[in-house]
């Protein structure tokens, strides 16, 4: 018996949903390139309120992608190979940012590190001070956008091959040596999305800065923090810097899956 023909052709509904959500997902981003790259543009980049919130978050994210990288690839390693006691209740605190308001994220950054905080008198006796510097900028950042690198750098230490590693091991090379030059490569692609999920959380983290490094121009005042200064002022750097934000967005997410797709092909 002939087996019935399958019909490739979307249906209808699942066509017309699709339809409405690419609509309703792109008009915002047509209505803000529209409005923001005009004559203006040019000009209101280079006034001193864009000018000094892309300096800030260009130095604040770039030391936040370096302290993840640092801190957080261990730990993704470490949940990934090792199961151990008390592992489920790690990985859930672990997660707990991404579920949690920035809003509370930054009140609780500021009872754990401001002045009269957890860990406040210790530090002033340090002589370190950390609310409402570019200090906590990058705390607050990192808070929020560490576990997007953690999730995936997890997933992709899981995805390699120990029988790969094994084969290292066994060719005479050192467990360092093993992780630098097979590991690595091959986890390569989970870790380049999660930097730039990281990168792109921490860019456009609002609640947990203001609260936390609150929005002191040319020091704590990220791109977020600027737009929504400048809403209440002065439209055109505003209008700018969401059209920016929206390129900028566009294009790294392009090119990572690019180079994503190309280094798993092995070009």
């Amino acid at each position: 018996m002939t087996p019935p023909a399958r019909n490739h052709r979307p249906a209808l509904p699942a066509l017309l949903s699709a339809a409405l959500l690419v609509a309703f997902l792109l008009l915002p981003v047509l209505a803000l390139l529209l409005r923001g790259l005009n004559a203006a543009f040019l000009p209101a980049l280079q006034s001193d309120v864009a000018q000094d919130a892309l300096r800030v978050s260009l130095l604040t994210t770039l030391c936040t992608l370096a302290l993840t990288v640092l801190f957080v690839t261990p730990v993704a390693w470490l949940l990934a190979r090792h199961d151990f006691r008390g592992k489920a209740l790690l990985d859930t605190l672990l997660d707990l940012p991404v579920v949690l308001p920035p809003v509370v994220a930054g009140v609780g950054l500021l009872l754990a590190f401001g002045r009269t905080g957890l860990l406040g008198r210790p530090l002033e006796l340090a002589g370190i001070s950390i609310a409402f510097t570019p200090l906590a900028v990058v705390l607050a950042q990192l808070f929020t956008a560490a576990p997007y690198y953690l999730r995936t750098a997890r997933a992709g230490f899981q995805a390699v091959n120990r029988d790969i590693e094994a084969a290292a091991l066994t060719d005479g090379a050192g467990r360092w040596a093993a992780f630098r030059h097979v590991t690595l490569p091959l986890a390569f692609p989970f870790l380049l999305e999660g930097l730039v999920l990281t990168w792109a959380r921490a860019l456009g983290e609002f609640g947990a800065t203001i609260l936390f490094a609150g929005s002191l121009q040319g020091q704590t005042r990220t791109i977020p923090l600027a737009i929504y200064a400048a809403m209440e002022s002065d439209l055109a750097p505003a209008l700018a810097l969401c059209a920016l934000m929206v390129v900028v967005a566009f294009g790294v997410l392009f090119l990572t899956r690019a180079l994503t797709a190309r280094y798993t092909r092995g070009d």
